[in-house]
């Protein structure tokens, strides 16, 4: 290399190029989302009602006495998240809308660095920077904060729960979700994975934590019975808009019953097969991967075949996708990340030129993409179990040491800082 040359052709470290390329775009589009389309909102606004029933709580108000024929959002939280709530309305709306949306970005930053951390990775490693763009890519962090309502907070809990219950710091991992079931119990189907890895403590303070935050609350509000008698009804209904779970988008197209009970029974069987076969064959060997996998199928079951899926709730996919990094994941498949775009993609499909083409594939986007996820995951368990059985070696132990990504050192080990 001429003297010349070293100035027109400098190195660089090839380690830094994904810094120098991930780090600056993710920090616009944080900023983009949050202090643009955040502060812009939009029609659907979800941050008036629960602000709405904080103030009314702090006034010993009427909480629970909304119009549910209406199609706009409505407060859904139980007493205790009244509680939680209520701090928002010792200030003027605007302002706390505002604080509420910082609060949310810093909680989906923090999201962003536990799930780095969960996967074994320095928070100097390129994963970073490339989660933090991936989450701000996505349709569910930007109308979470558009919408300005709670799931960033939910998402932290889920990766505190996730963290504390691998390291076995059994109380606090309970008192993590315990918190997101105070104000949004859509957590709940994880404590089967509680259950099935017999760490009961959990359940102490999971279980407690809510209902000595409801019973709190419950004095300090003017009509908690309305919220047992209007409000959970209203939540085990299955409504035609805002609603991509199975029956929500079968009500919306007018699909027979019976496909829709079809539909949902075939997706249950699928979450049956594929949480017994990382039940039996990861647990021991891959705790990790067990439990992230575990929970996007059971939540992604959840979300299609319940009465209520709505398409922000992917947020809670995020550690099922984060697998991709590890070997063994369900989700190292084109299917997996074609439904990924489906139910993550801030693209809309209206057209004005083939109109209802759009508007069917726009309604039914997140529905397709839940599913095509599931069947994924799904198919991917299922030839393995296939090819397992086909070899002779399904009984053989599972218990080996626990198998790591490509790169990254397993969860609970130091890893080597990245350059």
């Amino acid at each position: 290399m001429s003297v010349v040359d070293r100035y027109l052709h400098p190195r660089v470290d090839p380690t830094r190029i994904g810094h120098l390329i991930l780090w600056p775009i993710s920090i616009m589009m944080v900023i983009h989302r949050s202090l643009i389309l955040a502060v812009n909102g939009a029609r659907t606004d979800d941050f008036t009602p629960v602000y709405n029933a904080a103030l009314a709580f702090l006034n010993k108000g009427a909480v629970y006495n909304e119009n549910y024929d209406t199609v706009d959002p409505h407060y859904l939280y139980p007493p205790s998240g009244s509680l939680l709530m209520s701090p928002l309305a010792i200030i003027d709306p605007q302002t706390s809308r505002w604080i509420f949306i910082a609060v949310s970005v810093v909680a989906i930053l923090v999201c962003a660095y536990l799930l780095t951390r969960l996967f074994g990775y320095d928070h100097r490693s390129w994963i970073f920077p490339a989660l933090i763009f991936a989450f701000f890519s996505t349709e569910t962090v930007a109308h979470t904060l558009i919408f300005t309502n709670f799931n960033a907070f939910v998402l932290l809990g889920m990766l505190a729960f996730m963290m504390l219950m691998l390291r076995r710091n059994d109380l606090w991992a309970g008192v993590a979700i315990g918190l997101t079931f105070a104000v949004k119990p859509i957590l709940a189907p994880l404590l089967l994975l509680v259950l099935l890895n017999r760490q009961w403590k959990i359940l102490i303070t999971a279980v407690g934590v809510p209902l000595v935050l409801n019973a709190l609350a419950w004095p300090l509000s003017n009509d908690p019975m309305d919220f047992v008698k209007r409000t959970v009804p209203y939540l085990g209904e299955s409504r035609d808009y805002y609603n991509s779970s199975i029956t929500g988008n079968g009500a919306y197209f007018g699909i027979d019953g019976w496909l829709v009970l079809l539909l949902r029974i075939a997706f249950v069987l699928m979450a049956a097969f594929s949480l017994w076969f990382l039940y039996r064959y990861y647990r021991r060997s891959d705790e990790l991967m067990w439990l992230a996998t575990s929970s996007g199928v059971l939540l992604c079951t959840f979300f299609l075949v319940g009465s209520l899926g709505q398409a922000y709730y992917s947020m809670l996919l995020f550690p099922l996708m984060a697998t991709v990094l590890r070997a063994g994941s369900a989700v190292r498949n084109w299917p997996a990340w074609l439904g990924a775009y489906g139910c993550l993609s801030f693209d809309v499909y209206y057209s004005s030129e083939w109109e209802p083409f759009g508007r069917y594939l726009e309604y039914g986007k997140v529905t397709w993409g839940w599913s095509l996820l599931m069947v994924a995951v799904f198919g991917s368990l299922l030839f393995r179990y296939l090819d397992m059985r086909r070899d002779g070696v399904l009984d053989v132990p599972s218990d080996v040491p626990d198998r790591t990504s490509d790169t990254a050192p397993p969860v609970g080990r130091e890893p080597t800082p990245a350059a």
